[in-house]
């Protein structure tokens, strides 16, 4: 952090309630409409930036495009006016560190993730990595691309509205300190690394709170601000003759099942015991310490439920029937209080065309367990451990590869509040969410020993997160979704709200 920066925090408490007056009346209509002309004039400029990132891959996971996205998402940063940008090392994927230093009384963090999942082309409509600008029935054009919506589309937007407060001759309202990881599809595993080094968390202790970049519309135009998120574990579970002890130590011709036993079939049921025959976790005592849903909560969840829609859920979901057959108030809650066990990938022996008669040696099983409050990754893990060695298992690996702690958000934090006055100027009527049912980082802002409120925050709607044809809207012909202009002007006007709200 700059030493001008140290001195400006250190003088803000002084001069924070003539500078918030200030900054409140600083942005007339005439201001305001020339930062909205510079959305407009920049959209094709802003557009082309996102076409660039996601055209270059960065996926963790693979190990591919690392370097180059790191630097990528520096430069980024550098040209939308951050002053100081830092590679920040870790015992995997680099970090960034960046500040603007804008002279303004009050900071806010930004949280960036510069990796994406992987892509099969094959299952793609428009290559993942091609970036198209393409028509979808009902929303209008959308650039379809892997990242497109997480999250580099609503990053992408949120820098193009710092380019438009710099290019209308306006100061940005707030100090902006910024940490970028490129880990996060892999459970952020070094991300602690890159917060926790002195300078990021001094400059972080400054902030009043963090948020990431999203694109918080449904297709129906309703928007949600979420209180937090689950927790995540991502791990996997192998089993192999060589550690059971039992089984051939190299795959062989599968006429020897009838005298050797199966690395495969043992893992299936280890894998079965983790699960009630209905699907839910059975794993013993991993959801001991889970807190149920207060009265408040249940609150929100009454009103959400009456206001979200649950064929639009259905819908973006490509399903028809909920777990357990709940009704939508009931599933609901589940998806927002309930831990899961989920089987991401299962691979053993020969997968590709026709047969081949092999009894394999090895099996893998690739899994996420989804965590809420008040539960932990490292008592997930410890409990998952325990009950394979209970039941048998104990000579199954678990390799957990990420993951962390859920996050929570008080309501009355400013940058929730300030979301929520934005989008009401807008014309919206948010639903206020417990918790996002995915996960994100956000424990290490929201733990000790920051202490920081947290969340999400942007118009604009985009789907296909992990998924074939991912996508982000940028010229809407949905008057009930933001395009790429709108999502801009959101975040301006997020950022001169944080600067003025008490």
């Amino acid at each position: 952090m700059s030493t001008i920066l140290r001195r400006r925090f250190a003088a803000a408490a002084t001069v924070l309630a003539i500078a918030l007056a200030f900054q409140r009346a600083s942005l007339s209509d005439d201001a305001l409409g020339a930062i909205r002309a510079e959305i407009a004039k920049r959209h094709d400029e802003g557009v082309r930036r996102l076409q660039e990132w996601i055209r270059q891959p960065s996926i963790a996971a693979e190990n591919r495009g690392m370097s180059e996205g790191c630097e990528l998402m520096m430069r980024l940063a550098r040209e939308a006016g951050f002053d100081n940008v830092t590679r920040v090392p870790t015992d995997g994927q680099p970090g960034v560190f960046a500040t603007l230093d804008a002279g303004a009384p009050r900071t806010i963090g930004l949280y960036f993730m510069y990796d994406v999942k992987q892509a099969d082309p094959a299952e793609w409509s428009s290559p993942p990595w091609e970036a198209a600008l393409v028509d979808k029935p009902g929303l209008g054009k959308v650039l379809i691309g892997r990242g497109a919506v997480n999250q580099k589309g609503p990053e992408a937007a949120f820098l193009s509205a710092l380019y438009a407060i710099r290019g209308a001759g306006k100061k940005v309202p707030v100090n902006l300190v910024l940490v970028a990881e490129g880990e996060e599809e892999i459970g952020s595993p070094h991300f602690q690394q890159v917060v926790r080094r002195p300078e990021v968390t001094a400059a972080l202790k400054h902030c009043s709170g963090v948020f990431m970049p999203s694109a918080s519309q449904d297709p129906d135009g309703t928007v949600t601000v979420s209180l937090g998120a689950k927790g995540v574990v991502e791990l996997e579970l192998v089993a192999s003759g060589e550690k059971w002890g039992r089984g051939p130590g190299k795959d062989v011709h599968s006429s020897n099942r009838a005298r050797l036993d199966s690395p495969t079939l043992h893992l299936v049921q280890a894998l079965n015991t983790l699960v009630t025959p209905d699907g839910d976790p059975a794993i013993d005592g991993f959801a001991d310490a889970a807190r149920p849903a207060t009265a408040a909560e249940r609150a929100m969840l009454d009103t959400a439920a009456a206001r979200l829609n649950e064929s639009t859920d259905k819908s973006l979901l490509s399903a028809e029937h909920w777990a357990h057959d709940l009704p939508w108030r009931a599933t609901l809650e589940r998806f927002l209080f309930t831990p899961t066990v989920n089987i991401e990938g299962l691979v053993a022996g020969y997968t590709g065309p026709g047969g081949k008669t092999v009894l394999p040696h090895r099996a893998v099983a690739k899994l996420d367990l989804r965590l809420v409050p008040d539960m932990t990754y490292t008592g997930a893990v410890a409990a998952l451990k325990a009950h394979l060695e209970k039941r048998g298992f104990g000579d199954i690996e678990v390799n957990p590869s990420g993951g962390y702690d859920p996050t929570g958000t008080s309501a009355d934090a400013p940058i929730i509040r300030a979301q929520l006055s934005v989008y009401r100027r807008a014309g919206l009527d948010p639903v206020l969410w417990p918790r996002n049912a995915g996960s994100y980082p956000g424990y290490v802002f929201t733990a000790e020993p920051l202490k920081l409120p947290a969340g999400h925050f942007g118009l604009g709607h985009g789907s296909g997160a992990h998924a074939p044809d991912e996508y982000f809207v940028i010229e809407s012909s949905n008057s009930k979704v933001a395009g790429w202009n709108a999502a801009v002007s959101s975040f301006v006007d997020y950022l001169f709200e944080l600067a003025a709200i008490r």
